[in-house]
């Protein structure tokens, strides 16, 4: 394949995308065509997008100009380093999650399969189309029609009110950040009028304003991402979509909103100041932490999830600051190292995440349970998705040698580098965050633990779990392809640093893979071996070794020596599931401590009760401190706007001229 024409095979996959959603609205009922035949269409043309990311990351630039849109404003489009890898990940999610849709999606869950179909495909393509963008105007355009079409796919079960008012709640955050894009879009082409990409990477803002567009570009796409204080739609819209569509949004959407922040500081910016860093950084501190601590406490499944995936961004805004900040330095290196955490980072939370949805998604199908209290012992009659949610849960807890792990080894190694900084406060508080960052990864261990413990280990808690059935054969396809890709980017770390390399010498001018080669496949040192080494496949050969050993010592050696017996169960025989340990009980003690965090509220029953009921409700303090504030605010600006409705045309032209004269005393002055 040309290199020159890799944008135009992305173009193609890009109108085979719309092409299967008009398709899907052709059959439109006809369930079994849609989720045989378009969805099985969509991951082949994910996975040649794949493929075409991959290689367009090796390619030069590319640009093209499409006669779409307006007259005078023609959509134009750029193929770089950066959006490929971005690519390549849209791919690589949209594959497995397409594949599982095939077998997942049936009549009588709301929406009708083909026009889900269409919507589906049409968030796809406009997130490529989105990636390409290179001008204000197409980039908007795209956003705004993924946006709207995740808003549909959210509100699949739209016959529920809570699910309709999670997609409002999303729709409303991600159009105040769609505003924030557009003034900082404004400002970015420095009233020029011209508002193309390659413009704005020719104006040179002074310090105020540059500032200025990064604060709006943080806010914009950060209500995107998902992190503190605009998480609050994310732990709604997840629990509410379906299973493909939340693996979609926390696999890519919220990635969308990570790419826009490093487009705009690494790329259409021409300075990165420290305080930026700190603040990314303090940011995306506080993010993990706050969203580990809320996983660590729920009792939903989904929900879980989704204050998972906002550790997950955290972690990925941790990594950003830092390169952010080692860049205003002129610390090139090092920011490339950070860089390359971040994009490891990237691929492995859009698989192992995706992976988790997928596999909560089967449970639900086959239990219509998603209360962690009431499920149990999956593991016997659902052997695949168990087994596919453990090698998720494995990469989330950062356990080598998957992809997880990888990603947090290579922030911890940007961290050792910080007393560097030619700044003596930095060096002072900067290392602190590492001992803060490992907290947070083992509380994420501590959940997942929770997670597929309660899910599938232990006795069945609900009597029809044991008629529970098994993943299908499509959502089989999606597991094997998304856990594969966690093995191999835990196993093979090295290699795809070499890919990593081309994306961060374009943002940063350097990168680390040639000295990552300069060790050879098997080990891994961003820097040197003296300061810091790992060995993914040295680890798994030594971990299958010590497992070999004790199925020889146990099945071989001692065979025949073993009688079996029940556990002694403290002297008691009659082990039951109401004996084990519950979510809340796993929640409680994360509970006690960070309480502060939390608005508690609890029901206690009275002596005197009949039916005795005690309950624990956990919700945000950032709805009361926040959001509840801004809505009363909002409600009295809009009564007294209504003040000015009286219906009478005498008061409108008295408004009208009462502004009419202002209007003329600030022009004059």
């Amino acid at each position: 394949m040309e290199h020159l024409l890799v944008i135009h095979y992305v173009l193609l996959v890009i109108v085979g995308w719309l092409a299967v959603s008009v398709l899907g609205l052709a059959g439109l009922r006809r369930t079994r065509v849609v989720a045989h035949g378009l969805f099985p269409v969509g991951a082949v043309f994910g996975l040649a997008l794949f493929g075409l990311g991959l290689t367009g990351v090796f390619a030069g630039p590319q640009e093209i100009i499409l006669p779409l849109g307006l007259p005078e404003l023609p959509f134009h489009l750029r193929l770089d380093g950066l959006s490929a890898y971005f690519l390549a990940v849209l791919g690589m999610v949209s594959t497995g999650v397409s594949a599982f849709s095939a077998g997942y999606f049936r009549k009588g869950e709301g929406t009708p399969p083909g026009l889900l179909c269409f919507e589906y495909h049409v968030c796809l393509a406009s997130m490529a189309t989105l990636l390409l963008a290179d001008d204000a105007y197409s980039f908007m355009v795209a956003w705004e029609t993924m946006t709207v079409s995740a808003v549909f796919l959210v509100m699949t079960n739209h016959r529920i009110a809570e699910i309709r008012r999670a997609a409002y709640l999303y729709f409303l955050i991600s159009h105040v950040g769609a505003l924030a894009l557009l003034l900082c879009f404004g400002l970015l082409q420095a009233n020029t009028g011209d508002y193309t990409f390659a413009n704005m990477r020719q104006q040179h803002l002074d310090v105020f304003w540059a500032s200025a567009a990064f604060l709006l570009a943080l806010f914009g796409f950060g209500a995107k991402a998902g992190v503190f204080p605009l998480h609050v739609w994310l732990p709604e819209a997840h629990p509410a979509a379906p299973s493909p569509v939340s693996a979609l949004m926390s696999g890519f959407i919220l990635k969308a909103g990570l790419y826009g922040i490093l487009r705009t500081v690494f790329d259409l910016l021409h300075v990165q100041l420290w305080w930026w860093g700190v603040f990314v950084l303090a940011l995306g501190l506080f993010t993990a932490l706050f969203g580990v601590v809320f996983s660590a406490i729920q009792t939903d499944m989904k929900r879980l999830l989704a204050y998972s995936s906002i550790d997950n961004i955290g972690l990925m805004f941790v990594s950003m600051g830092l390169a952010i900040l080692f860049r205003a330095y002129g610390m090139n290196t090092l920011a490339a190292l950070s860089l390359t955490a971040l994009f490891y980072q990237i691929a492995s939370h859009a698989t192992f995440k995706s992976l988790l949805f997928l596999g909560t998604g089967s449970v639900l199908h086959a239990t219509g349970e998603r209360n962690l209290g009431r499920l149990g012992g999956l593991i016997r009659v659902m052997p695949w998705t168990a087994w596919a949610a453990l090698v998720g849960a494995f990469a989330s807890a950062g356990l080598p040698p998957l992809s997880g792990f990888v990603s947090e080894w290579l922030l911890l190694q940007s961290f050792l580098f910080t007393p560097g900084l030619p700044n003596p406060f930095l060096n002072m508080v900067v290392p602190l965050v590492a001992a803060l960052i490992a907290l947070v990864a083992a509380l994420a261990g501590y959940t997942m633990v929770k997670f597929f413990g309660i899910v599938f280990l232990g006795q069945p808690r609900e009597t029809k779990l044991a008629q529970a059935r098994d993943a299908s054969r499509w959502e089989r396809v999606g597991f094997v392809w998304l856990a594969a890709i966690c093995v191999l980017l835990g196993l093979l770390p090295v290699q795809f640093v070499a890919v990593l390399d081309r994306v961060t010498r374009m943002l940063v001018g350097t990168g680390i893979g040639e000295a990552v080669a300069r060790n050879g496949w098997l080990l891994l040192a961003p820097t040197s071996v003296d300061r810091a080494s790992y060995m993914p496949a040295v680890f798994l050969l030594f971990f299958c070794a010590c497992c070999g050993l004790a199925w020889l010592l146990v099945r071989r050696l001692y065979h025949g020596r073993l009688r079996r017996a029940a556990p002694w169960a403290c002297g008691y025989p009659f082990v039951t599931a109401r004996m084990q340990d519950t979510a809340e009980g796993f929640g409680q003690p994360i509970r006690e401590i960070f309480t502060p965090l939390f608005k508690i509220e609890r029901r206690l029953p009275s002596p005197f009760d009949s039916h005795p009921v005690y309950s624990v409700t956990v919700t945000d303090r950032a709805w009361t401190l926040i959001y509840a504030p801004l809505e009363r605010l909002i409600m009295r600006i809009a009564a007294l706007a209504g003040r000015l409705q009286t219906g009478r045309i005498a008061m409108y032209l008295m408004h009208s001229f009462i502004v009419l004269i202002v209007l003329l005393m600030l022009v004059r002055r």
